[in-house]
């Protein structure tokens, strides 16, 4: 599925208001510290639960996790910088609300991680591209870009045709969710 142009409209936009808005730049940060940090759980349950260890499938969810937990750090960092707390706020989660009771095999959990991450690239190219973002933001997300299209990637090659397509409904109740399309 190629990335639709309003994905990256509309990540222009969002970004614009967010990066704006002081009290909503602090809650993005946090939203993107709690994604990272409970994305390395998600995908260690989907691997523990689908993929036989010493398969392709399994190292390749354990590398991504640990990414995951990686780019968690990063962000971590840059709540301290600004004199944050460091932690997980509670929140209900939208888009995995709408796209996890979709996962019923490994092709369909990896189907929507690409989804997820396909959205995902959209905000975070915009945000590398804004000159006029916080630099150690822009930093941060230009080291995340590379290892999350990656797993873009790499969730994109566990998945089927067919599971991608199966998915793609309840992705788009996840992006409707999110308020990335009307």
């Amino acid at each position: 599925m190629l990335l639709l142009m309003n994905d990256h409209e509309a990540s222009k936009t969002w970004w614009s208001t967010i990066k704006s808005d002081r009290e909503a730049f602090t809650a993005w940060l946090y939203d993107q510290y709690r994604g990272e940090v409970t994305a390395g759980g998600r995908i260690d349950a989907l691997r523990d639960t689908f993929a036989k260890p010493g398969t392709k499938a399994h190292r390749v969810l354990s590398v991504v996790a640990a990414q995951e937990r990686k780019h968690g750090l990063w962000v971590a960092a840059l709540l301290e910088a600004r004199g944050l707390e460091v932690r997980v706020e509670a929140k209900e989660d939208r888009y995995w609300r709408a796209t996890v009771p979709e996962i019923t095999d490994l092709e369909t959990g990896a189907a929507v991680g690409a989804h997820a991450e396909r959205m995902r690239l959209a905000r975070i190219e915009v945000i590398v591209d804004d000159a006029g973002a916080p630099e150690d933001v822009r930093e941060v997300f230009r080291r995340i870009l590379p290892e999350e299209r990656f797993h873009e990637r790499a969730f994109r090659s566990l998945a089927t045709m067919a599971s991608l397509a199966r998915t793609a409904t309840a992705h788009d109740l996840g992006r409707r969710a999110l308020g990335l399309v009307p």
